[in-house]
């Protein structure tokens, strides 16, 4: 099911002209093995930021974040296909950067989580709104201009911001918890899910949706792993978090790297 979650009905990716399916592969196919490094990378951007902001100067820290930020962009622009390492590269500085990002409003400036939960979700509604209008849809199966792929990375930072501050929401401002809040965003994904599943959700507002989600929902459990036992954490430290599940990414990563060489590989007929 997870593999058919989020993915457009429209004529199967093998079934396509090879032509057209090498200008979609800028971003990957929405398998299982998706959503598992999406939340991974979720969590690794989580720790590393605050790893970053209690060893550095928090200035230099976020210098740091944005420049690893823009520099992975960059190279993500610059292939001409989809590459796995390239392309989760990204979304992981994404991630770190977009914790930074959320952590401004609050520790930088003393916004509340709600404050800063609501101004996110509204910045994410903008982009949305503006590239429904620009390009008429906002399926990631079509990111195969570089408009588009702005868009798509305008959409996926915003959604790193905003589930930063909504997990911060629910974990300090609604005491739940990390572990409380890990296992109630466990629950929220199931929602989209169950609803393109069963109750004819669209696949568009359906991926978006679940892929706001994995954002708190890594990022609680990585906390829980790293944080102090006064703050209901396992206390294994935020460095150590954040190098375990970057392992996990990098093992990951390498096998979808081999699958698609393999895909690519022309078969010899006996």
């Amino acid at each position: 099911m997870l593999e058919e979650y989020s993915r457009e009905r429209l004529v199967p990716e093998t079934a396509r002209p090879a032509a057209v399916r090498s200008v979609v592969s800028k971003v990957p196919e929405v398998t299982a093995l998706f959503w598992i490094i999406k939340v991974l990378t979720t969590g690794m951007g989580e720790t590393t930021s605050d790893y970053l902001a209690h060893t550095l100067d928090p200035v230099i820290a976020v210098g740091i974040g944005a420049a690893c930020f823009a520099a992975a962009l960059v190279l993500q622009f610059a292939v001409k296909r989809h590459i796995p390492w390239v392309y989760w590269l990204a979304v992981a500085m994404v991630s770190v950067f977009g914790t930074m990002a959320a952590d401004v409003l609050h520790v930088g400036l003393g916004i509340p989580y709600v404050a800063s939960s609501i101004f996110y979700a509204a910045v994410l509604a903008a982009v949305f709104i503006l590239w429904q209008r620009t390009e008429k849809t906002l399926s990631i199966h079509s990111i195969h201009t570089p408009r588009r792929e702005l868009f798509y990375w305008a959409a996926v930072l915003a959604t790193f911001a905003l589930g930063t501050a909504a997990g911060d929401l629910t974990a300090v401002t609604l005491k739940l918890g990390y572990l409380g809040s890990g296992v109630l965003f466990a629950a929220a994904i199931a929602v989209p899910a169950l609803a393109y599943w069963k109750f004819g959700l669209k696949a568009i507002p359906a991926f978006w949706a679940a892929y706001v989600i994995t954002r708190p929902l890594g990022a609680s459990f990585a906390d829980w792993m790293g944080v102090s036992h006064a703050r209901g954490g396992l206390d294994w430290g935020t460095g150590t978090v954040s190098i375990g599940w970057a392992v996990a990414i990098a093992a990951l990563v390498a096998v979808l790297a081999l699958r698609q060489r393999k895909q690519a590989t022309p078969r010899v007929s006996a």
